[in-house]
């Protein structure tokens, strides 16, 4: 894991409008995390937004419509994605409101293989 924070800030520096990425427990609670602007609370954004993540892919679970992969919101500031690992992990990804979204989900889908071999 001690690769960890340096391919956060790689991600980061891959998406334009890239504010802050970070890798959360199931729980939660973040591992690791690189940002570009300390404007917001990363930890609290994180417990709130994978407690609602948990909760919708319960429901699809239910559903049988299969897992969920990754999640977005947009506020009229950020746009925030979700990525789930394996081995219970998820990426949390904040990005400028108007920054390439098609490009931050691909980096989300890339990432998951790129951190395999650490989570696994």
């Amino acid at each position: 894991m001690s690769d960890i924070p340096s391919r956060l800030n790689v991600l980061l520096d891959r998406i334009d409008g890239g504010l802050a990425v970070s890798l959360v427990a199931a729980d939660g609670i973040p591992v690791a995390t690189a940002s570009h602007d300390s404007s917001f609370d990363v930890e609290a954004l994180a417990a709130e937004l994978l407690t609602q993540v948990q909760a919708i892919a319960d429901e699809q679970r239910d559903l049988a419509v299969g897992e969920v992969n990754q999640y977005s919101v947009s506020t009229d500031r950020f746009t925030i994605l979700i990525g789930r690992l394996q081995a219970g992990y998820y990426l949390l990804l904040v990005t400028e409101r108007g920054s390439s979204y098609g490009r931050a989900r691909f980096e989300l889908r890339r990432a998951r293989l790129l951190f395999e071999d650490d989570l696994g």
